[in-house]
């Protein structure tokens, strides 16, 4: 029931960052459909190639917010940061929209 619990708190989590708005002058869904971040295996965003100011601050802002509601889970559900952590980047890197960025083994990749 932990599990599920847990899944659940990620999965919510990874929705609404998806869909908060940032108080940038890029939007995260403008800038993962223009292909300047991208999804990463360990939750976080990531630059896909060289960044602009805007990009490093938007992905700055999300991950700060990723980190710190990941750290949430964790202590709510008594289990380690780095799992939270891996099980919200899968479920990230799951629910990218095609034409998007993840990063795999190899690099960046559209999806």
């Amino acid at each position: 029931m932990r599990i599920i619990r847990l899944i659940m708190t990620v999965w919510m989590m990874v929705l609404w960052t998806a869909v908060a708005p940032p108080a940038f002058a890029l939007s995260l869904d403008e800038a993962k459909a223009n292909g300047a971040v991208g999804e990463k295996a360990n939750g976080y965003l990531g630059a896909v190639n060289s960044s602009t100011a805007d990009v490093e601050a938007l992905i700055a802002g999300v991950n700060q917010k990723r980190r710190q509601a990941y750290e949430e889970i964790a202590k709510r559900n008594r289990t380690n940061l780095q799992a939270v952590e891996a099980l919200a980047g899968a479920k990230a890197v799951e629910n990218t929209k095609p034409g998007n960025f993840v990063e795999g083994s190899g690099g960046w990749v559209k999806k």
